[in-house]
C-alpha cells in the first residue's frame, strides 16, 4: 500500500513513522507532477517544500494551530495533506481546487493569500487575537526569502520583535522568488545558508556521532555548544537584532531534522524564525536545472518537459520592442519587481545589464525609483503584472502623477488571466488608474500596436500606462497608422450603433462584426485616459446608440467615463456598458470566464440586437 493512500484526512499523516514520511514525500513529488502537468499551476515551489510541509503538519496540529503560506502558490502539498488530495484533478479549473489557499474551501486555510509578503502581518494578528482571547494553539508563518526582503514583511518584523509575540516564522530559503532573487537581503542569506565553515563543522560531527549510543548522548549536551560556534561562525544577527530567535540554517529536506527543530521552537515563548533551505523543483531534474521556466507553467507532458511556445505574445513583443528601442536611446531603462522572464525583459537584461535593474518584491520602491530616474533625465519603463501594481497606488499618485514625472508603466497581464484566480486577475487598473490626475492611458488592440504605442510614449513628457492582456492576438488586426493624443481610430464605420471598446476586446467586437454582417460601426479606444471628446460629439449629433466593451470593471472604467461625457453633452440615445459587475472574479479558463461574465461573443451580440432594436437595456 502507497503510503498517500494513507493520507485522506488531516492528521492522518500523525500515523506514519520517519521512514514512511520519506516514502510519501517521493509520492507527493509524484503526484505532484503527475496532476500539474494535466491542470497547469505552480511546480517547481511545491517540489521544493514536500518535506516541510509534511514536517509541519506532523509536529502541528491543524484543527486548531494556524499557518499562513505567503503567496499562497506553495500550499499544495499542505491541501495534499488536509483532505484535498482526490480533487487534485480540478486544480485551477472553473469551481475546482484554488491554486492558492482559501477559506471557502477548506477550514484549515485560514488566511487567502495570493499576493506576496501578506503571512508575517497577518500571522501576527492571529497571534495578538490569540492572546487578548486567552486562547491556546501555534500561529505559524511560511514565507520564501524573496518575500521576506519586501518592505511589507520587514514592518512586520519590526513590530514582532519588538513586541516579542509568540509565533513561529518559517524562512523557506529556495534563493528564488519568480526570477532570481536579488538584493542585500538576499545575499546575507545566502551568507547564512551555504556558510563552509559552518556546514563543515556541523556534517563532521554529525557523521561521527549520530550512528552510536554514545553519540547521541553526546548530541544532546552539544547542543549548546553547536549553537554558540554557530553564532560565531554565522551572520545570524540581523534576526536576532530584530528581536526574533534565530535557528538555522537547516536541511529542509531532512524531515527528521526539521521536526527536531519545530518541536524545539514551539516550546520558545518569544517570536522564532526557522531558516530552512530546500532546493525549489526538487525531485524533477527539469524543474531542478530550471526553477523559474517551471514556476508557473501550462500542461505539459511530464515526460518531455515544456516545450517552447513559439506564439508571440504581448509580453514578448514588449521585451523585443524595448529592446530594439533601447539600442537607439541610451536613456532608456528597464525596471521589473521580480519578475524578468514574465514581463519579457529577459533579453533586454542580457544586452544592456547596467540598464536593467530587478529591484526584487517590492513594487512600491519601482515606482518611485523609477520616477527618481525620469526627473533625472532618463526613460524608465516599469514592467509590472496589473495585480501587482495595485501594491504602488500611493507611490503612483504621490510621486508619479503629483510630480508629472514621464515613466512608463507597462502593464501586463491586465484584464482577465484566467486559472490564477481571484488574486490575479488585473480588471482594477482602469479604474483606479483614472481617477488620477495627469495620467495617460493608452491601450492597443493588437500586438503591432504595441510598439507604435511605446515608441510614442517614450517621447512624450508625463506619466503614460500602457496596458495589455496575457497571451495573443484573437484576429489578425492592422494597428492604428499614427498614436496621438487622445486620439481614436475607427476600425470600421456603419449605420445605428456604435461599439467603443478597448485593448483586446477590439478584437473582440471585430470578430462578432465579421461572422454576424452587422452594420454597425466599431471605434478603438486606444486612450482610455484622456477620452476622444470630438468622436463622442459625433456621436452624440449622429443620435447613435452606444455599446461599450472593456476587461476591467464597470465602475470607474472606459464606459463609466464614457457616460459621464455623454451626459455632459446632452446624450439622449441608449448606452450599455460591458464590462465585469462589482466582484472578484473566480479562477476558470479566459473563456469560461468571459461567458460567465456576459462578456463572450454571444453575450456581446445579444446586446448588439438589443440595441439595434431599440429594445430597453437593464
Amino acid at each position: 500500500m502507497k503510503q498517500l493512500d494513507r493520507i485522506n484526512q488531516i492528521n492522518d499523516i500523525k500515523k506514519l513513522n520517519c521512514l514512511e514520511k520519506k516514502e510519501l514525500a517521493t509520492e507527493i513529488r509524484e503526484f505532484l507532477i503527475d496532476k500539474v502537468s494535466k491542470t497547469g499551476g505552480h511546480l517547481a515551489s511545491n517540489l521544493g517544500i514536500v518535506e516541510l510541509t509534511i514536517s509541519l503538519c506532523s509536529v502541528f496540529d491543524f484543527t486548531k494551530d494556524k499557518i499562513v503560506f505567503d503567496v499562497g502558490h506553495q500550499s499544495y502539498v499542505y491541501k495534499i495533506l488536509t483532505g484535498r488530495k482526490n480533487d487534485f484533478d480540478t486544480l485551477r479549473k472553473y469551481k475546482g481546487l484554488r491554486g492558492f489557499p482559501s477559506k471557502k474551501e477548506s477550514p484549515y486555510d485560514y488566511f487567502e493569500t495570493g499576493h506576496s509578503s501578506t503571512s508575517i502581518s497577518a500571522t501576527i494578528g492571529m497571534a495578538r487575537a490569540r492572546d487578548l482571547l486567552k486562547e491556546n494553539y501555534n500561529v505559524i508563518a511560511v514565507i520564501g526569502d524573496g518575500s521576506i526582503s519586501s518592505g511589507m514583511s520587514l514592518e512586520a518584523i519590526n513590530d514582532l520583535g519588538f513586541n516579542k509575540t509568540k509565533m513561529i516564522i518559517i524562512l523557506n530559503d529556495n534563493g528564488m522568488s519568480i526570477s532570481s532573487n536579488v538584493g542585500g537581503l538576499s545575499s546575507y542569506l545566502s551568507r547564512l545558508s551555504i556558510n563552509e565553515k559552518y556546514l563543515k563543522f556541523k556534517n563532521k560531527i554529525k557523521y561521527c556521532l549520530d550512528d552510536t549510543k554514545l553519540g547521541n548522548i553526546s548530541i544532546k549536551y552539544l547542543t549548546k555548544v553547536k549553537d554558540a560556534i554557530k553564532r560565531a561562525l554565522v551572520p545570524s544577527k540581523y534576526f536576532e537584532d530584530m528581536g526574533l530567535t534565530y535557528i538555522g540554517p537547516i536541511d529542509g529536506h531532512n524531515i527528521n531534522e526539521i521536526e527536531k527543530v519545530l518541536r524545539r521552537a514551539k516550546k520558545i515563548d518569544n517570536p522564532v524564525i526557522i531558516h530552512v533551505v530546500t532546493k525549489k523543483g526538487k525531485g524533477y531534474k527539469l524543474a531542478e536545472e530550471n526553477p523559474d521556466k517551471y514556476h508557473a507553467i501550462s500542461t505539459f507532458d511530464k515526460n518531455v518537459g515544456i516545450v517552447e511556445d513559439n506564439k508571440m505574445t504581448y509580453s514578448k513583443a514588449f521585451g523585443e520592442y524595448l529592446t530594439k528601442m533601447a539600442s537607439h536611446d541610451k536613456r532608456i531603462v528597464a525596471i521589473t519587481a521580480a519578475m524578468k522572464d514574465g514581463v519579457g525583459l529577459s533579453s533586454f537584461a542580457k544586452k544592456y545589464p547596467d540598464r536593467f535593474f530587478d529591484v526584487g518584491i517590492a513594487e512600491e520602491h519601482a515606482t518611485t525609483l523609477a520616477s527618481g530616474m525620469a526627473v533625472s533625465n532618463l526613460k524608465p519603463v516599469v514592467a509590472i503584472y496589473s495585480t501587482f501594481l495595485q501594491r504602488s497606488f500611493d507611490q503612483i499618485v504621490h510621486d508619479v502623477c503629483m510630480q508629472n514625472s514621464p515613466i512608463i508603466l507597462a502593464i501586463d497581464r491586465a484584464g482577465i488571466v484566467g486559472n490564477d484566480g481571484q488574486t490575479h486577475q488585473g480588471i482594477f487598473d482602469l479604474s483606479y488608474l483614472s481617477i488620477i490626475p495627469n495620467m495617460t492611458i493608452v491601450s492597443p488592440k493588437c500586438i503591432k500596436e504595441l510598439e507604435l504605442i511605446l515608441k510614442w510614449a517614450i517621447h512624450e513628457s508625463y506619466p503614460i500606462a500602457i496596458r495589455y492582456p496575457k497571451g495573443g492576438d484573437y484576429i489578425n488586426m492592422k494597428p492604428i497608422k499614427k498614436v496621438e493624443l487622445g486620439k481614436w481610430e475607427y476600425v470600421c464605420k456603419g449605420h445605428n450603433l456604435t461599439i467603443i471598446a478597448t485593448g483586446k476586446m477590439v478584437q473582440k467586437a471585430y470578430q462578432i462584426k465579421q461572422e454576424y454582417n452587422i452594420d454597425i460601426s466599431i471605434i478603438n479606444a486606444i486612450f482610455i485616459k484622456p477620452l476622444d471628446l470630438n468622436i463622442l460629439k459625433e456621436i452624440v449629433k449622429r443620435k447613435d446608440n452606444v455599446l461599450t466593451i472593456e476587461d476591467n470593471l464597470i465602475k470607474g472604467g472606459l464606459g463609466s467615463n464614457i457616460l459621464l461625457a455623454l451626459n455632459q453633452m446632452n446624450f439622449t440615445s441608449q448606452i450599455k456598458i460591458m464590462g465585469f459587475d462589482d466582484k472578484f472574479i473566480e479562477q476558470g479558463s479566459i473563456e469560461e470566464l468571459f461567458k460567465k461574465e456576459h462578456l463572450d461573443n454571444l453575450a456581446i451580440k445579444e446586446e448588439i440586437d438589443k440595441l439595434l432594436n431599440k429594445k430597453d437595456i437593464h
